[in-house]
């Protein structure tokens, strides 16, 4: 007697939860949730693969480093996200089309029990997508680099979880509007909403009174949308705020999506944008204003790893052993030349600047980057002449912008004042080489012609303008300025 009294107690307290994957597999043999899952992966590894951009080249590359990964698969979904939301819309109108809704709504089965198994069918397929997107770049990276770390995954784990918010919110609102316009529009709606973040809506302009030059940061809205920015640099990775912030945002858009597809009356409808509404208000607040705390320095990453005088960060490490020889004797080479002036170190540089902004230097350390023009292909003797050029002439082109000019001028003529054979650095682009020749062997031939004295004197010029980022190297080398 007591033992069914207590078994009683037990079914009473401890609900048994009747998880019918039968259900799920007919659900996923069935409805839209495998071809949407299908998109996503075929359509993301097609624009990897056949557009060559960013996410091929240097350091940075999709396939290079873990944080790199990420973020270039982030990147995609300024797209996919939107694709996501189509396809969950198209999902939501399945009971609509067939006209079951009064038939369904009739049975005792709890509408939340149906709207759980398409929901979960779309967050299978597509968190599978996205996770097999991930794994074809994994595979790669492992590949390439020595330097892992679990630092990445937040980045990943936030991306799928937009991917199915997004498919549960385009259910909800196909269910609420059922017409057959609705799959398109919102899809259009999303798409125009991850573009506006990331082009007017979420970013801030500021101009550079030194310079003049108009520089654009992210701002806080632009934290709002699953996609982030291109990435620059190995180094720079989301903080830890902005994965908490999105996540709230996240789960406020799944929340409103659910109670969409369960809502019955357009009291119940209308409380149902609460989630999202305050997902969105409690996201800003702890989403970070500041720039500079929404992309941060991986500090582990960028942990200096040397030999001796010469130095790379952890991320690189594996390059170091190319590095060491050419460094030391760039550095023998500069003291010979400048003797107290000269570097003492040489460092892989670590500071992550604002695009457009005007790159600082030292005059103590040769700062490179491996994805600097004249040091990313060079090897050996090569590298020795790249990081003497970086040394004299560290470059002053705002950070993201490309060109060729007085700075890779004045490198060629101050490394073949060193090494007495004029000649291009690695990385000079074949179209420009007798342009250069051109430009730069009269200047080297008058240099040579002054005394000792004097030409040192021009090159000590030429390095702090150069430093300084003030005045044209070139011309300061040439006897044209003073």
């Amino acid at each position: 007697m007591n033992t069914r009294v207590l078994s009683a107690e037990l079914n009473f307290r401890v609900p048994r939860v009747d998880v019918n994957f039968s259900v799920l597999r007919t659900e996923l043999r069935r409805s839209v949730a495998p071809w949407a899952g299908a998109v996503v992966l075929t359509s993301a590894l097609t624009f990897l693969y056949a557009v060559d951009a960013g996410w091929w080249n240097g350091t940075t590359a999709w396939t290079a480093q873990w944080t790199s990964l990420a973020l270039w698969t982030r990147s995609l979904l300024f797209y996919l996200w939107p694709l996501a939301v189509g396809f969950g819309a198209l999902q939501g109108l399945r009971d609509h089309r067939s006209k079951m809704v009064e038939l369904l709504t009739s049975t005792p089965r709890p509408a939340r029990h149906r709207a759980a198994v398409p929901a979960a069918a779309s967050a299978i397929t597509l968190t599978s997508a996205f996770g097999l997107l991930v794994l074809v770049g994994g595979v790669q990276v492992l590949a390439n680099t020595q330097y892992t770390h679990a630092g990445w995954l937040p980045i990943s784990l936030v991306g799928a979880l937009f991917l199915v918010a997004g498919a549960v919110l385009g259910m909800g609102v196909a269910r609420t509007l059922p017409s057959p316009l609705t799959p398109p529009l919102l899809a259009m709606a999303a798409f125009a909403f991850t573009a506006l973040m990331h082009m007017s809506l979420g970013r801030t302009s500021t101009i550079d009174p030194a310079t003049g030059i108009t520089t654009t940061e992210p701002n806080r809205l632009s934290l709002l949308s699953p996609e982030v920015d291109e990435v620059h640099s190995v180094l720079v990775t989301l903080s830890a705020s902005v994965h908490i912030g999105q996540t709230i945002w996240v789960l406020g858009m799944a929340a409103t999506g659910f109670a969409l597809l369960v809502a019955a009356t357009p009291r119940t409808r209308l409380l149902a944008l609460t989630p999202v509404l305050a997902g969105a208000l409690l996201a800003l607040l702890v989403l970070p204003s500041d720039p500079r705390r929404m992309y941060v320095v991986d500090k582990t990453a960028a942990e200096p790893v040397c030999d001796g005088p010469v130095c790379v960060t952890r991320a690189h490490q594996d390059r170091l052993a190319e590095l060491a020889a050419p460094g030391k004797e760039a550095l023998r080479l500069l003291h010979h030349a400048l003797g107290d002036r000269a570097p003492v170190s040489v460092r892989e540089n670590t500071a992550v600047l604002p695009y457009g902004s005007t790159p600082k230097w030292s005059r103590t350390t040769v700062l490179f980057g491996f994805d600097d023009a004249v040091v990313a292909e060079a090897k050996g003797k090569e590298l020795t002449s790249a990081l003497l050029a970086k040394g004299l002439v560290p470059g002053c082109t705002p950070v993201g912008w490309s060109g060729f000019g007085g700075d890779e001028y004045a490198q060629v003529v101050a490394v073949a004042w060193i090494l007495g054979d004029l000649k291009p650095l690695p990385g000079t682009p074949a179209v420009v080489r007798d342009e250069v020749e051109t430009e730069t062997r009269p200047v080297w031939k008058k240099l040579m012609a002054l005394p000792r004295a004097e030409q040192l004197a021009r090159i000590n010029a030429m390095r702090g303008a150069a430093l300084a980022c003030k005045g044209d190297p070139f011309e300061v080398l040439s006897g044209r300025t003073h």
